[in-house]
């Protein structure tokens, strides 16, 4: 095996010269972990949109705290003072389970990015995008910035900082450091944000909510717990942190993107056979487990334009080696 992982690093680092760090477990002990670009196993990464699949397992863990009814609860239950626009039907049938499978309808035809996270208040903006003509025909369209929606549902039903929520139920138990809050001023801050190489935190609004679908910064270590928290039905160290039916039902599909499946917040593959889940963010962060295998893998990466082939280097490269 010495040989196959001296392989991989090699092919690492002249293929995937972003990767800063890779934690993997099997059958719940560490077997390997590396670091690249001057990475240690303390140093951060944003993990781009594996923060959705984090906010996926915070609603989860509201639900079985009785703070929300269920992913079939209306949206709009959250945000009384809300008003649609005149002859706006739609919004208000749209359903937590929308927004964590991807088939809520939007008003636009591309994510208008600048509108939102220039606004005073991100949730606000995303609501303002949320409806339709077309009503809500099941049809899968990602968006990052309509997913901000469940962090004002957090915030709204438990009264708490979603910083702060994440740390008391989730974070601390994994022995996660609480992520201190990010402010991005102008769009010279938000586009510095996500070019630096060591950044350390969690972004939040103007109103002082965490984002929901980037802007969380993990290491490896903190990702491949998330990650063994699921592969263990939801318990971590012998305390259950979340249900196991949340977890079934997060990740077995939901809805479709073409041949991907989707659950809540998780993609599902299928690897060598096996049925696999996984938290993919842009430029190569990842949180991918192997239930069959008992298999977790972690990876952190700096951001890049290019994309970043990052299901093959775990499909042909890493499963290989350590399943």
């Amino acid at each position: 095996m010495d040989k196959q992982i001296k392989a991989l690093e090699d092919l690492i680092t002249t293929e995937y010269s972003n990767i800063t760090g890779i934690a993997i477990n099997k059958n719940g002990q560490n077997i390997y972990e590396a670091y690249f670009n001057g990475y240690t196993p303390d140093d951060t990464t944003h993990i781009m949109s594996v923060t959705k699949s984090i906010l996926s397992a915070l609603i989860g863990i509201a639900i079985d705290n009785n703070y929300i009814q269920s992913p079939d609860q209306k949206v709009l239950d959250f945000f009384h003072d809300y008003k649609p626009k005149r002859g706006e039907k739609t919004i208000q049938d749209v359903t937590i389970k929308n927004l964590l499978t991807m088939t809520a309808p939007y008003k636009y035809k591309s994510e208008p990015y600048t509108k939102v996270y220039s606004s005073p208040d991100w949730v606000q903006a995303a609501l303002d995008l949320l409806g339709g003509r077309a009503g809500i025909t099941g049809e899968f369209k990602y968006s990052t910035v309509g997913v901000q929606i469940l962090s004002g549902i957090l915030v709204n039903a438990t009264g708490m900082p979603i910083a702060d929520f994440a740390a008391e139920r989730l974070f601390t138990p994994l022995g996660i450091k609480k992520p201190r809050n990010i402010v991005l001023h102008n769009k010279e801050e938000h586009f510095a944000f996500l070019k630096e190489c060591h950044p350390t935190g969690w972004v939040i609004d103007p109103k002082g909510v965490n984002t929901a679908g980037w802007g969380l910064c993990l290491s490896p270590r903190d990702m491949v717990k998330i990650g063994e928290l699921y592969r263990n039905g939801g318990v971590y160290d012998g305390k259950r942190l979340l249900s196991s039916a949340w977890i079934e039902e997060s990740t077995r599909e939901q809805s479709r993107w073409g041949e991907m499946p989707y659950g809540y917040l998780w993609w599902l593959l299928e690897i060598g056979g096996n049925h696999c889940y996984a938290a993919i963010g842009d430029a190569g962060n990842i949180i991918l487990v192997n239930p069959r295998k008992a298999l977790t893998v972690a990876i952190t990466s700096c951001f890049i334009l290019r994309q970043v082939p990052i299901m093959e280097l775990l499909t042909e490269q890493i499963v290989p080696v350590f399943a």
